[in-house]
């Protein structure tokens, strides 16, 4: 992954109750790179250009709870990224070649019709952090 641009880049760093077993999620399954770490501590990630830390954390992670909007219930918190249509269809056919993951909430197209029409999925990593991954049909549109 080539990322230029750092003046739009965020960092978030987030607790996972087995260091190994998320970075085998995020880089073997969702396709970024691993980078800076301490041992049994914490790992960066390269999340499409911005950076994730993965913080060894208490085995009772914070719980979730589900929100209603327009299409239905979403989980928060959650983050995620926005990713060209080829990097997410890519990362769509891993995780439905993958024996170990599953959606937690399954491929849906929001916004039909409209500017922000994108498709979008949800999935848990192995310590029950929630990300939506989407991609928009006019990614120019989005802030304007």
């Amino acid at each position: 992954m080539n990322y230029l641009n750092t003046s739009n880049r965020f960092h978030l760093a987030i607790a996972v109750k087995n260091i190994e077993e998320s970075k085998f999620f995020y880089c073997d399954l969702m396709g970024c790179d691993a980078g800076d770490f301490e041992e049994g501590r914490w790992q960066d990630i390269n999340f499409w250009g911005n950076e994730l830390t993965l913080h060894h954390g208490p085995d009772e992670l914070a719980a979730k709870k589900r929100h209603d909007v327009e299409m239905g219930t979403v989980s928060v918190p959650h983050f995620g990224v926005h990713l060209s249509e080829e990097d997410f269809f890519a990362l769509k056919d891993r995780i439905e070649s993958s024996e170990d993951f599953d959606y937690f909430d399954k491929p849906y197209r929001r916004f039909v019709g409209k500017d922000r029409e994108q498709e979008t999925f949800f999935i848990k990593d192995p310590s029950g952090n929630v990300l939506e991954i989407k991609t928009m049909v006019n990614p120019e549109t989005l802030w304007s």
